[in-house]
């Protein structure tokens, strides 16, 4: 569409009418994509569009891919790389927020008048060292946040039209319903007719630009044809003896000439929305409602409508230079220029310059060689240049290259390499055979002799000639072998040859044959090959106990004894020398054949089973010497006495509390602590270092909560040390070994941010490291 240029406007007035009615036509062509998507429709382009300026596909892809993660049960997360308007309506169509579909009619809770900052740390099991105790302390709520609880419960709240209010709704009913006691449902008013005049109806069928009476044939005989409204859904009518249904206003008759559909005048464009306002249709009516928060650059709308700050650094939508370093700021960035160059290079007014190491003479090239000087470094030319079978060495001097070795295959097979100055030379191999074998007839290869067959053999009178690849040999009778070098028949060992094969034990050789024997305490089996166990018990070589293994025996002793160096005797175990502390924690005092443990002989008392040492707990006994204002808290072997007074300015709450009970000023107010309390920890000087010890952070925790930790004291020497898990959650731990009995008192201050606010909390945190546990 054109819009008439008129002379008398000016430029500014022409552009300002031009991109209204650009915006206006994009606004309602995405609400129709959207539309589309919702309905199944499939997103092709706008043949409607003649300006260039639709998004109706736009929108309707980016409604199906929010449709797409709904149904794949996946979280509906913001995306910023999709950009604007895709972002918003991807999460719209995601999210549920379906104003173009009515759902059936069912109650819905009355939702709250705004929405609280969504809780992310109550589940969270942890040792939480500060609180604050409701939302009402640092509330999150901030002026025109009011929720449209008609949009986001679309058709749940009312039966049928639902009006929003500041903080809450109200609902309405259509024309000739009223509003029951509930202030939910409608039912027809009981003062209209069953039946209407034909005048009255035509009035009615006058208002809706698309209902158009039916006329339904009924029998003559039924004498009220409109009772219980006949077959009519919403307005039954008898117009010259036929029974006419038609429809409330916002409503359109449909095929069947009985139901009633609604009608959508977003889509029809019979609404009243203003240009700045998105038209949302609703069963029988529509209603219109602004935009979404559009947010200021730099910063992206989350998914609980709130403009958070958008990371270039991360998200790599910042412009800073390769030399440069990316800062992340609230809504922008900034870029830092770095100050170390690449080697090669050199800082010159900020910029890094390449080096001419040439120029410089920092090059290492040799006397036969010329510098030459490239991007970041440089490299060394040789001034002369070597023949073909030569190669240049470090010093620039020609030298010959061997090709025989160099080469994988110099020559072909049956020729031998032989180098020379620049080159080499092929000469064939002269075939030379080893004893035993002779030249084949075409001198290619060595074949064996077969001495046996050609009678050249040595062997003697009794022997048998085997030929073997370069040799032969002469077998001796049965328990001999032939020797080539005495050319005799000698015994075999077959002791050696056989080993393990023969006897069980000990194998004897004998001329021609062997012979087994065994070891002792055994004795030879009738087959004379395995061995018999004998038992030594019999003969009791033992002071007390005796037992028979194979081919032996073992002396052992009773319990609290152990056997003596000539394995025989017993004599008494040191239970509490051998044990090196295992048997009991603390003392091990050795008796014959036993031993007993012992306690410190204050703080501790011997445990039920006779080995470990149970801590008293003065405290719990009353057997400590604290007074009536102190507190007991019993550790490791014994107990201390704790005061716990609140300084000017605080009153107690609780028997480790205190709270603050006025501040004069805003810096008074954010720096001393609105809460004071008291912690006692107990460990032992055996435990492992790095140790978290305390876990801190405000319960509940909120979005964009922030805090920081200081042990303002005590911790002059260093042990203890703060860090974050995250925003919102923070540790103490112990870094360095406490090697003794050592008492700490830390106050650990957290500031905690939220809302543009900071409030202070101090935790006064008693720690005993005690001895281990005995």
């Amino acid at each position: 569409m054109e819009i008439p240029i008129s002379g008398t406007d000016g430029d500014i007035c022409r552009i300002a009418q031009k991109q209204c009615c650009v915006s206006y036509l994009k606004e309602n062509s995405c609400v129709t994509g959207m539309i589309a998507a919702k309905e199944g429709v499939l997103c092709g382009p706008d043949e409607s569009d003649t300006c260039g300026g639709s998004s109706y596909k736009q929108c309707c892809d980016c409604c199906s891919l929010g449709l797409r993660v709904r149904s794949e049960g996946k979280t509906c997360e913001s995306n910023p790389n999709l950009g604007y308007p895709c972002n918003h309506v991807m999460l719209s169509c995601c999210e549920g927020e379906d104003h173009f579909i009515s759902p059936e009619i069912k109650r819905h809770p009355e939702p709250l008048p705004t929405m609280s900052p969504e809780k992310i740390s109550e589940i969270e099991d942890h040792n939480e060292a500060l609180s604050i105790s409701n939302e009402a302390e640092l509330s999150n709520n901030l002026p025109g946040d009011d929720l449209d609880e008609c949009i986001l419960y679309p058709g749940d709240l009312c039966q049928h039209l639902c009006i929003n209010t500041v903080g809450s709704y109200k609902c309405s009913c259509f024309p000739r319903y009223t509003l029951q006691d509930d202030g939910l449902s409608c039912l027809p008013d009981p003062d209209e007719g069953q039946t209407t005049g034909l005048a009255e109806e035509t009035t009615i069928a006058s208002e809706m630009s698309q209902a158009q009476p039916a006329i339904i044939d009924i029998l003559p005989e039924e004498p009220d044809k409109c009772k219980d409204n006949g077959p009519c859904k919403h307005i039954c009518s008898v117009v010259e003896g036929n029974v006419v249904c038609s429809c409330l206003s916002g409503y359109a008759i449909t095929a069947d000439k009985v139901s009633c559909e609604d009608l959508d005048e977003c889509l029809t464009g019979t609404h009243i929305c203003s240009r700045r306002q998105l038209c949302v249709n609703t069963l029988g009516s529509f209603s219109c409602v602004s935009h979404r928060v559009f947010c200021a650059e730099g910063f992206i709308l989350n998914r609980h409508r709130k403009c958070v700050d958008i990371n270039e650094c991360i998200t790599d939508a910042h412009n800073c230079s390769r030399r440069e370093h990316c800062i992340n700021t609230i809504g922008s960035f900034k870029c830092l220029q770095e100050l170390s160059c690449q080697p090669g290079y050199e800082l010159k007014e900020s910029q890094c310059v390449d080096i001419d190491e040439c120029v410089k003479g920092t090059h290492g090239c040799k006397v036969n060689f010329v510098c030459q000087n490239t991007e970041g470094s440089f490299y060394c030319e040789s001034k002369q240049r070597c023949m073909n079978g030569f190669l240049q060495d470090p010093e620039g001097n020609c030298v010959d290259i061997n090709e025989c070795t160099s080469l994988s295959e110099p020559c072909k097979p049956g020729f031998n390499c032989i180098n020379t100055v620049g080159s080499y030379t092929c000469q064939r191999n002269m075939l030379m055979c080893s004893r035993g074998y002779h030249s084949s007839e075409d001198g290619s290869r060595c074949i064996d002799v077969d001495e046996c067959q050609t009678g050249v053999h040595r062997c003697g009178e009794g022997q048998i000639c085997h030929n073997l690849p370069g040799t032969y040999r002469c077998d001796c009778k049965m328990g001999y072998h032939y020797d080539a070098f005495s050319r005799t028949c000698i015994d075999i060992n077959e002791c050696w040859n056989y080993p393990g094969r023969l006897c069980q034990h000990t194998c004897e050789n004998t001329p021609g044959s062997y012979h087994c024997s065994c070891s002792s305490g055994f004795r030879l089996a009738y087959d004379g090959k395995h061995c018999e166990d004998v038992n030594e018990c019999d003969n009791k070589p033992c002071s007390q106990e005796c037992a028979n293994v194979y081919g032996s025996y073992q002396c052992y002793c009773r319990q609290g004894y152990q056997l003596a160096e000539d394995g025989h005797a017993c004599k008494d175990i040191d239970e509490c020398t051998q044990s090196a502390g295992i048997l009991c924690t603390f003392r091990c005092v050795n008796v014959p054949g036993s031993y007993q443990c012992a306690c410190p002989e204050q703080g501790y008392t011997m445990a039920a089973n006779g080995r470990t040492c149970r801590d008293i707990d003065e405290c719990a006994l009353g057997t400590h010497n604290c007074s009536s204002a102190e507190s007991c808290y019993n550790i490791q072997g014994s107990f201390r006495c704790l005061l716990f007074e609140c300084p000017p300015n605080y009153r107690k709450v609780s028997d480790m509390r205190c709270e603050r009970i006025n501040c004069f000023n805003y810096l008074d107010c954010q720096n001393t602590p609105v809460r004071i309390t008291y912690y006692q920890l107990n460990f032992q000087t055996n435990i492992v270092v790095p140790a978290h010890i305390f876990r801190i952070g405000p319960s509940p925790a909120y979005a964009g909560d922030n805090i920081i930790l200081t042990i303002n004291k005590g911790n002059e020497e260093g042990y203890f040390s703060t860090r974050k898990l995250n925003s919102y959650t923070g540790i103490v731990y112990l870094q360095r070994q406490v090697k003794e009995p050592k008492d700490f008192l830390l106050d650990v201050e957290m500031k905690l941010w939220r809302q543009g606010t900071y409030t202070t909390f101090l935790a006064k945190i008693y720690i005993f490291i005690t001895a281990h546990a005995y």
